[in-house]
């Protein structure tokens, strides 16, 4: 009798202690783990939305980039550590399509949406002297000499692997694909002559190509976009490409599923509040970037509706080593 009345006393102590940590939830400093490397788009979008989530939340946030195998070293990183609320993850759209290119068994579906901060937009972007003023250019150019021509990428199911997958779908060519860990040193690489053209995320190649150190050839979308007025949409040259449209990259903040429910409630609060922020906003205008600043079930609806076109349009265009339908994913 007298055991199990300790025994109850001692649960009761250690379910209270446990509420009361997460009641006091941040109580130190969290870690912010980026899914992509130093300059990128998701690199760019986390430190820019971090500052007001800092001061939201009354603690620090210390970044680390954690790239590799296009997004699932972070997320599977982020998976295994605590579910305390504080390791989260910076992450893009790449999950959601782990699944169907053999990557991970892990997606968002295992995370919680604290924001989907924002979505953006593709534009192809070709080294600053590259012979050619169009993509149709490039690829009158590529079927003339084919594999000769080098395409920067982030591995299978990022930007440039989705881009290139669709562009094939209505203009075949053949480029060789020469892989980074990110955006940031694709571009890099792109800028000193390593690869001939790359893909990329608006976000990532804005600054670069008003500095006129890389050359726009298109906008993925059907019609220019305000940050680059003067850079054609590619349904301009390739109208069959709007079947695809609108698509693009997103970039978010997540945290375990099994996170509790206060430190849950504290991190939408912290970003809410920082994706609403004057600096970000701008910030995000600039880069050619759309804020979405949602959460919770409208998150949900979002990374759904987004991995059911995308992983579609893969196993259309045969990309793809699993098919959606066998791991649940609806069609459009």
């Amino acid at each position: 009798m007298i055991f199990r009345t300790l025994l109850a006393a001692t649960t009761m102590l250690v379910g209270a202690g446990l509420a009361a940590q997460a009641q006091d939830y941040p109580d130190h400093e969290l870690q912010g783990i980026i899914m992509w490397g130093a300059g990128g788009a998701t690199d760019v979008v986390a430190h820019a939305v971090t500052p007001a989530a800092e001061e939201a939340l009354g603690q620090s946030i210390v970044l680390v980039n954690r790239p590799g195998g296009t997004g699932a070293i972070s997320t599977a990183f982020v998976s295994a550590a605590p579910a305390d609320g504080y390791t989260i993850l910076y992450g893009a759209e790449n999950p959601q399509l782990h699944g169907v290119m053999g990557l991970s068994e892990i997606d968002y579906a295992d995370f919680y949406p604290v924001n989907i901060l924002g979505r953006g937009v593709g534009v192809v972007v070709a080294r600053a002297d590259a012979p050619w003023n169009s993509f149709s250019e490039l690829v009158a150019d590529a079927n003339e000499r084919p594999g000769e021509i080098k395409m920067g990428s982030t591995g299978p199911g990022g930007i440039p692997f989705v881009v290139n997958a669709m562009l094939n779908a209505v203009a075949p060519y053949e480029v060789t694909a020469v892989p980074f860990d990110g955006e940031g040193p694709a571009l890099t690489a792109l800028q000193g002559g390593h690869v001939d053209f790359i893909p990329s995320g608006i976000s990532a190649a804005a600054e670069l190509i008003r500095a006129g150190k890389v050359k726009p050839l298109a906008v993925i979308n059907t019609e220019p976009v305000e940050q680059l007025p003067n850079v054609p949409a590619i349904t301009d040259e390739y109208p069959e490409m709007e079947k695809y449209l609108p698509w693009g990259p997103f970039y978010g903040v997540f945290v375990r599923q099994d996170v509790p429910e206060e430190a849950k409630t504290a991190l939408v609060e912290a970003f809410d509040t920082a994706a609403s922020s004057e600096d970000f906003v701008e910030l995000m205008k600039n880069r050619g970037n759309i804020v979405m600043n949602i959460s919770g079930d409208e998150a949900r609806e979002f990374l759904d509706d987004w991995q059911s076109t995308t992983t579609w349009l893969l196993q259309e265009a045969g990309e793809t080593k699993v098919s959606p339908e066998d791991l649940g994913i609806p069609k459009p």
